[in-house]
């Protein structure tokens, strides 16, 4: 059902105006841009979002002539201001951007890795600045060890070697430092409170024994914690101490570290415990001075717990947006079940034309540009999740590259 106050033609008007700029295929980003112009509300949306893709349907289906002439007789619908087209500006970015995306090594980069990459190498060309390809490691389990080789290579390909490649568990002792300092800042503690019965003292909003150790406590906890003959795994974990009655569940004493003794394929057995993302993240962002932060919105909950660890070192929190889900229909992203495909030979490794990753992509004659005008076309920032068929992503994709 249309939003009252968007008539049809209207967002007909802006469809078609965003696929004569595309070459004939209009994207739901900017053309939801331009609604907002019109008086269209966010909380409507996913109200309106089924009828723009319809219309995206029926427009998509026409010859450019045929476009052209339709939008003739509707410009008038469309508002004086102009839709933005391309990179939207960033805030706070005259001085430059120091940006980031955050792969784990369970196999290569593949689609949705080098558009995202793509869009914030556009804004680190477009402002000045850095780019970090952030390799997240910290979890010994599901590491496919070749990939820390193949994902720097895509990057720097992906970038014209315009990229820093960082692993994080060659940052172990940072992260422990930072561990130490929030221990010692009291806004963090060891807690050796079972899984089950901590997550009914947050069910109950009531505060974990654990909170009540003295710092100095938390410390000797967290060096037994560290030590050969210390702790066992499972037994405790590191906790932030936040507000056990935040009405986000999320934020109530989220974990730190915790140990895990699964031999790391690049670290051996050299660390016990190991960080968990959000005090990892916190500490790679605040040591590489990131600025901007795009970032998908699953993600909302462990922004705002990596604030609070932010806030703790009186340090300013980056500029973030979120972006919706793109689903790639008739593609697949799961580099675990690529990986079984390749060890069961139903494909021929990572190469191949079937799979959706960068190195296939690479070999079948796609070049970086391609990546770029795509991320460029699609990557307008926004919560609303997008849909792409298989075949409508390769026309688009395949007159990029011929670009």
């Amino acid at each position: 059902m249309i939003v009252k106050m968007i008539n049809k033609n209207k967002i007909r008007a802006y469809v078609l105006k965003n696929a004569l700029i595309h070459e004939g295929k209009a994207s739901p980003g900017p053309v939801v841009a331009g609604l907002f112009n019109e008086g269209l509300e966010k909380s409507d949306v996913k109200k309106i979002m089924p009828d723009i893709q319809k219309i995206i349907l029926s427009v998509s289906k026409l010859s450019l002539n045929k476009q052209k002439k339709e939008f003739e007789k509707l410009k008038e619908e469309v508002s004086e201001r102009e839709i933005r087209e391309g990179l939207p500006e960033l805030p706070d970015a005259e001085k430059g951007v120091v940006m980031r995306i955050a792969p784990s090594p369970s196999g290569p980069m593949h689609l949705m890795h080098a558009i995202n990459l793509s869009l914030n190498f556009l804004y680190v060309e477009k402002y000045g600045g850095k780019l970090y390809v952030r390799i997240e490691d910290t979890n010994p389990e599901n590491i496919y060890n070749k990939a820390y080789e193949m994902i720097e290579d895509e990057a720097k390909w992906l970038t014209d070697g315009k990229v820093e490649v960082v692993v994080q568990s060659d940052r172990m002792d940072l992260y422990y430092a930072y561990a130490v300092a929030l221990i010692e800042k009291g806004s963090a503690y060891v807690c050796e409170c079972s899984g089950d019965d901590f997550r009914k003292f947050a069910k109950e909003k009531k505060d974990c024994p654990c909170r009540k150790k003295s710092i100095k406590q938390n410390i000797l906890d967290w060096e037994k914690m560290l030590e050969m003959d210390g702790f066992n795994e499972g037994e405790v974990v590191l906790r932030f101490k936040n507000d056990m009655t935040h009405k986000n569940p999320a934020m109530r004493d989220f974990p730190l570290a915790r140990i895990n003794l699964t031999e790391h394929p690049r670290q051996g057995k050299k660390y016990r415990v190991w960080p968990l993302m959000n005090l990892a993240v916190s500490t790679d962002d605040i040591e590489m001075g990131m600025t901007h932060i795009i970032r998908g919105k699953d993600h909302r909950d462990n922004s705002e717990r990596q604030k609070l660890i932010y806030n703790v070192f009186g340090k300013k929190y980056p500029w973030v947006a979120f972006t919706g889900m793109t689903n790639f229909v008739g593609m697949k992203f799961s580099t675990r079940q690529m990986r079984k495909d390749i060890e069961d030979e139903k494909v021929s490794g990572w190469d191949d034309k079937s799979l959706s990753t960068v190195v296939s992509l690479r070999k079948r004659g796609y070049e970086p540009i391609a990546f770029r005008k795509f991320a460029e076309h699609t990557g307008n920032p926004s919560e609303v999740d997008k849909v792409i068929k298989k075949k409508d992503f390769f026309e688009i994709f395949d007159k990029f590259n011929e670009k």
